[in-house]
């Protein structure tokens, strides 16, 4: 299937690797032109130069630097000659009980999962609209729709944009001139987060992290976890010309784990 996306242009945050990377990856196969950030350069290079080899008829253009920083949106902006599509994600604060948190950790993570992800919305939707075409994705968590007790600040503060966003996709100015916004809300996928949330679980509970990530595994329904590229793909189809009439969703990809039937 066509996705209609080819000379688009994407900025694609938090991009080297993980489920931004896939994104991207998919983005690229379909044609798209992205500007892709992280806070590691040399992570960064090194994924654009695959996105390149992947699509040699795109452009691919990097920003280093810290996306929940204004100085890191404004630099990853000007780098997107228009933005079509914004990817919005950045990784999640860590776990913990909210008794042991202060103001600054609340702040650090509404900044980046919820204030940066707005900021970038609000820089980008009007110009969508005004060119009839316009696609946003935020990349949020499985805990969204079924919260972790030791996931706190991210339950918080990705609760906040969902809340948000809720509103705002329903805006006739925006959802009336094709610009759709909608939420991905990953499980457990195979990324380096997984892999280090799994190591420190298998040294609080003594358990081998083979034996640990085989019991994760088995309470999933599909017996797995899913790969950045099965992500990626479900987002380019987001941010495709058929998806015009899904707006302000929040669409849950997790190998069946989450048990309600709404």
């Amino acid at each position: 299937m066509d996705l209609g996306l080819n000379g688009r242009w994407a900025l694609v945050c938090a991009a080297s690797k993980g489920l931004g990377r896939g994104c991207a990856e998919a983005l690229v196969g379909e044609g798209v032109n992205v500007v892709i950030t992280a806070r590691g350069e040399a992570d960064l290079l090194a994924a654009a130069e695959a996105l390149r080899a992947l699509n040699p008829a795109v452009e691919v253009r990097t920003v280093a630097g810290d996306i929940a920083t204004a100085e890191g949106r404004t630099a990853a902006l000007a780098a997107c000659p228009q933005v079509d599509i914004l990817i919005n994600n950045a990784g999640g604060p860590p776990p913990g009980d909210f008794r042991d948190w202060g103001r600054e950790q609340w702040l650090a993570a509404l900044e980046a999962n919820m204030l940066t992800p707005i900021d970038l919305i609000k820089a980008t939707v009007d110009a969508m609209a005004a060119r009839g075409f316009g696609r946003i994705v935020n990349i949020t968590s499985g805990a969204v729709k079924a919260p972790i007790d030791v996931l706190g600040l991210s339950n918080g503060a990705r609760s906040g944009l969902t809340g948000f966003v809720a509103g705002l996709a329903r805006q006739p100015r925006l959802a009336g001139a094709n610009v759709t916004i909608n939420n991905l809300l990953p499980g457990a996928f195979d990324t380096d987060r997984l892999k280090k949330t799994m190591a420190a679980g298998a040294a609080k509970t003594g358990a081998s992290v083979d034996d640990f990530a085989a019991k994760r595994r088995a309470a999933i329904p599909a017996q797995r976890f899913g790969t950045a590229a099965e992500f990626g793909a479900l987002c380019a189809m987001l941010c495709s010309v058929h998806a015009s009439y899904l707006t302000g969703q929040n669409i849950l990809l997790d190998g069946g784990s989450y048990p309600g039937a709404f």
